[in-house]
């Protein structure tokens, strides 16, 4: 694993030497977000030694270097996840990467299944604490101390520092979040009816097929994290409900520029 992951930032410091501060995960449809960095290198995954190369529509697969706020930034412009046939610890590796690379900080998105029946289409919700029983834990297995201990702490998966910072950001802005707590699941099926009235029972207020392994690695390697889901459907409703991708991808679009927002300053307050 640790010689994986020297392999892979040995040939990514061959392409940019600068070290990055701030790590980036862009969720489902909201790629174009990398109109907002100052770009000053991009790596696609398939070049990169041992990294996995992402299969979905609306990941686009590369690793991209540059300036935002002032900051040095690494975004992951596009992610894996376990229903693509990858497991957990191939899932974590490009976060493992990025730590190895020097950031300081992870920011992760993505978009999910609302089974909160407050929210709506379009609310940005922040992450404020997320149940990962549903899926492999990244850290089975051995452990590697130059990783992490043994047993990580995982009361404040999400920084509250930063989830004060983002809610402030809001107020000034005048835009509209949500708070609660992520659910993950394997996917790639979006969830049933019972399903989603299940999630909402154990305390969930969205769904969704990501975020958390990497969230658990980057505890483990100590990195601050703050995460954020855009709701992109609904589960719990009365009338036909039927989720497409397609329709998951439009409504991550529509709410891309709100997000944006929050990500940048945030990052310029880092």
């Amino acid at each position: 694993m640790l010689s994986m992951i020297n392999e892979a930032v040995s040939f990514i410091r061959s392409r940019y030497v600068t070290t990055p501060t701030v790590g980036l995960v862009l969720g489902s449809g909201l790629g174009t977000f990398t109109k907002e960095i100052n770009i000053e290198a991009e790596i696609a995954y398939n070049e990169i030694p041992h990294f996995p190369v992402s299969t979905v529509e609306g990941h686009i697969g590369n690793l991209i270097f540059g300036v935002l706020g002032k900051k040095k930034i690494v975004a992951m412009a596009g992610r894996f996840h376990y229903y693509e046939g990858y497991t957990a610890e191939q899932i974590v590796f490009p976060v493992r990467v990025m730590k190895f690379l020097g950031i300081e900080t992870l920011l992760l998105s993505n978009a999910a299944g609302a089974v909160n029946p407050a929210f709506h289409v379009g609310d940005l919700m922040i992450i404020t604490d997320h149940i990962s029983q549903l899926i492999p834990n990244p850290l089975i297995g051995k452990n590697f101390l130059e990783l992490g201990t043994r047993f990580p702490d995982m009361s404040e998966p999400y920084k509250r520092h930063l989830i004060h910072k983002v809610r402030s950001i809001a107020e000034e802005k005048n835009i509209k979040i949500r708070e609660g707590v992520y659910v993950a699941v394997t996917g790639p099926t979006f969830e049933t009816r019972s399903e989603y009235k299940m999630i909402h029972a154990m305390g969930g207020d969205a769904v969704g097929m990501s975020t958390v392994p990497e969230c658990i690695a980057a505890v483990h390697m100590g990195l601050p994290v703050f995460a954020m889901s855009v709701i992109t459907d609904v589960g719990i409703r009365e009338e036909e409900n039927v989720i497409t991708h397609e329709e998951v991808l439009q409504a991550a679009r529509d709410a891309e520029p709100n997000f944006a927002t929050l990500f940048c300053d945030l990052i310029r307050q880092l």
